[in-house]
């Protein structure tokens, strides 16, 4: 039998502090996943739930995007994280008009996202009015036409925001692009503005396409893996079976991270003997790197290798994969050699022996992937970092063999196939051009709001309407208070969703709750079951198929909301055939086959064993489609964050019991966290230099050097293997220090993993 939703909230008093774990996985994971998932689902359901996850004929787990293996797949393709995403979008509970009846908006408003999110599935379209207290049922269609008036009275559709989770569909993603697109307006803010866009500005800066360039199989033909700025055995648990089978083939990893991450330490397949016995020790070295000095590290290693090459000409630069596919390399060269190896090591914290020894592995090796997450994307230098990593693989001619480029990791399920679908404030005009042929519109062309823009646009008066597709805009954004208050300006907030959070508590004048069904329900359209498809972090796309009944008959597909939507917007005489598209979704993968590149006859291509691959030319045919016509080495000055004088550098992360903003449970047993999620990591050594104790309570206050502060307040104090002058704390409750303008140079990426705070000692107020 499953359980209630919980009633009470997070109490942090009740938090304790253990040591870290050394192994991640193991029967302990299947043990925690198992019991939360028949919490939240029961017995049957959930055994009927697990045994589809990421299967062929199955649905694709909706948390990360790592992909599943071409080969065979074993009985529980998931992990423990995969588990609870699951649990939590098949639970039992609901949320139910009578839930809202129960609860006004500013009772709910007091609540943690975590309490509200256990409280169950949406059921029923709700509808907040200006001057109500509490959300009230309305009709699908009232809630529409509500919608499709409010839009329809703007002075200009760029007054409209639309925003995109990575959890969207493919389907979802080309029809609800293609609505705002025939509406008026490129305002398609996503979450991938906040994760990897510095990710796809520099690599399509470096090879001419903003996507990884590694397959699955890669994996187990490279001889030496590089992961930086990434925790596999949390966000992406299922890499770490990915890197255990690289490590059978011989491969090295080389793990770079200021925490020291258990994933990588020790990993316990629980699927195997050996798992289920001794483990295996994923990173083969661990470089303890100091927040900021990333960009550091791949510099220093550029030099060593040109003076290894010295040492031994023609043995270190490929010459002829330079000469042949790259622009930029001498003056690349140039600086390098000028690189001060003494700034290097004071930048990363890393020991000269430390960098000779990866330098030397990368001059022996004969096939590179480079592995990336939020670590290296969400700094201000964050794309010129990506850049420097990209050089080093093409100094070694590692683009386009096998066994060797780049792996940007990509979070969320979908996140990626969303941009290939459209899902872009500044898509090119080829694509533009094409939607119009197509279904006789007229795209705008004029760049629209990325997630940043749109939070001022609104913050300012220029953003009326805000329309969420899925996601927690407000616990997912920067600047807490200012990203509240630009939402409550809007006339109207609509968020698309599968369970209560934050963004509905945060509302315009008027709010609507629009639920919707999620990967794991059946998705019947004319009385047929649909299928919808989704893009893994390494350009596979293939077909995910719901088949639990959902938990109320109120609940619309994403797509019908979309297609429902756009009736009323445009009336029955719009060029796009809306109707014909929510009763087959084969017809909109006919007309995606159509518009979207790489994407032709995707219907017959998409029922294949594995799906089908998305073209990527420095892959394929080692071709660069950039301005110069060749992968291009970039130039970039060295940028490194110093520590000053009785300060911190932060960096922001999850905890084990959270995925995105999603809050599953309230411990990270990795870290050795427990029944509490407000703390700061820091190093003992700078906990007792700053004049604190361990388990102390402290306001965190976030500096920038225009005089911006930000204050959150009654954060524990937990001693840790951290860097000197390092610190950690989780998101979404530090989201707060990180202002609206704090951004990475050229993706406009918030920036929270190199932020300088000091600590004050907290003052109880009654």
């Amino acid at each position: 039998m499953h359980r209630a939703a919980p009633k009470s909230d997070i109490d942090e008093s009740a938090l304790t502090v253990t040591a870290p774990k050394t192994e991640a996985a193991g029967v302990k994971a299947v043990t925690v996943a198992l019991e939360r998932a028949v919490e939240e689902m029961g017995v049957v359901r959930t055994a009927r739930t697990l045994a589809r996850v990421n299967q062929r004929h199955g649905f694709d787990c909706p948390g990360c995007a790592w992909p599943e293996p071409t080969g065979r797949r074993r009985p529980a393709e998931f992990c423990e994280n995969g588990a609870k995403a699951v649990a939590e979008e098949a639970t039992l509970r609901t949320v139910t008009p009578e839930f809202f009846a129960e609860h006004s908006i500013d009772d709910l408003a007091e609540k943690s996202g975590y309490w509200l999110g256990q409280q169950g599935r949406l059921t029923h379209p709700m509808v907040l009015r200006e001057g109500d207290t509490q959300y009230s049922p309305i009709a699908w269609d009232d809630a529409y036409r509500l919608i499709a008036d409010q839009l329809n009275g703007l002075d200009s559709p760029d007054e409209a925001v639309f925003y995109t989770s990575g959890r969207t569909a493919n389907e979802t993603a080309f029809l609800y692009q293609l609505l705002v697109r025939s509406f008026g307006t490129n305002n398609l803010p996503d979450c991938s503005n906040m994760c990897h866009e510095s990710s796809g500005t520099a690599l399509t800066s470096s090879i001419g396409i903003g996507k990884g360039s590694v397959t699955i199989d890669d994996f187990s033909k490279a001889d030496l893996i590089i992961v930086a700025g990434q925790n596999p055995g949390t966000n992406h648990p299922r890499m770490l079976s990915a890197l255990g089978e690289a490590k059978t083939h011989g491969a090295k990893v080389i793990a770079v991270n200021p925490l020291p991450e258990t994933g990588l330490i020790g990993f316990k397949d629980p699927q195997t003997v050996k798992g289920l016995t001794g483990g295996v020790t994923i990173a083969d070295d661990f470089l303890q790197i100091r927040l900021g000095g990333d960009m550091a590290l791949f510099q220093g290693l550029a030099k060593l290798l040109f003076e290894a090459e010295d040492r031994a000409p023609g043995t270190v630069v490929d010459r002829a994969f330079v000469d042949a596919h790259t622009a930029g390399f001498a003056e690349y060269e140039k600086q390098m050699r000028a690189v001060d190896l003494g700034i290097v090591e004071q930048a990363t914290g890393l020991t000269r022996a430390d960098l000779d020894r990866t330098a030397k592995l990368l001059a022996e090796s004969k096939s590179t992937i480079i592995c990336w997450a939020m670590g290296l994307t969400q700094q201000v230098h964050g794309v010129a970092t990506i850049e420097e990593a990209t050089n080093l693989l093409l100094l070694r001619g590692m683009i386009g063999k096998p066994g060797a480029g780049v792996c940007p990791v990509r979070g969320h399920s979908n996140v990626q196939g969303d941009r290939t679908m459209g899902i872009w404030e500044k898509m090119p005009e080829t694509f533009l051009a094409a939607l119009d042929r197509e279904f006789g519109i007229t795209s705008p062309r004029e760049h629209g709001f990325d997630t940043v823009n749109a939070i001022r646009a609104m913050r300012d008066g220029k953003g009326k309407v805000f329309f969420g597709m899925g996601g927690n805009f407000v616990s997912a954004t920067p600047d807490t208070a200012v990203t509240e208050a630009a939402l409550r300006n809007c006339e109207l907030t609509v968020q698309v969703s599968t369970k209560l959070n934050r963004s509905h508590v945060v509302h315009g004048r008027t709010a609507l709750i629009l639920p919707t069904l999620g990967r794991t329900d059946e998705d019947m359209q004319n009385g047929v079951r649909q299928q919808v498809s989704v893009e893994d972090s390494m350009s596979m796309v293939h077909l995910s198929t719901g088949r639990l009944t959902p938990v109320s008959d109120q609940l619309h597909s994403e797509v019908a909301i979309v297609c429902e939507l756009a009736q009323r917007l445009f009336g029955p005489d719009h060029s796009v055939p809306w109707a014909e598209f929510q009763r087959d979704y084969d017809k909109i993968r006919d007309a995606i086959a159509k518009v979207v590149p790489g994407c032709t006859d995707y219907n017959a291509k998409v029922r294949g064993r594995n799906g089908f691959q998305l073209p990527h030319p420095p892959r394929d045919a080692r071709e660069f489609r950039t301005a110069t016509g060749k992968a291009n080495f970039a130039v970039n000055d060295l940028h490194w964050l110093p520590v000053p004088e009785g300060r911190l550098i932060l960096q922001t992360l999850r905890s084990h019991d959270q995925y995105n903003t999603t809050i599953y449970g309230l411990d990270d047993r990795y870290r050795g966290i427990h029944n509490g999620r407000r703390v700061v990591l820091v190093n003992p050594e700078d906990i007792a230099a700053l004049g604190f104790a361990e388990d102390e309570l402290v306001d965190v206050i976030s500096e920038f050097e225009d005089g911006t502060e930000r204050k959150v307040i009654a954060f524990r104090l937990v001693a840790y293997s951290t860097p000197r002058g390092n610190a950690a704390a989780y998101y979404p409750e530090t989201n707060p220090l990180i202002p609206l303008d704090h951004v990475a140079k050229r993706s406009n990426t918030p920036v929270s993993k190199a932020v300088t705070i000091r600590l004050e000692r907290h003052v109880h107020t009654a």
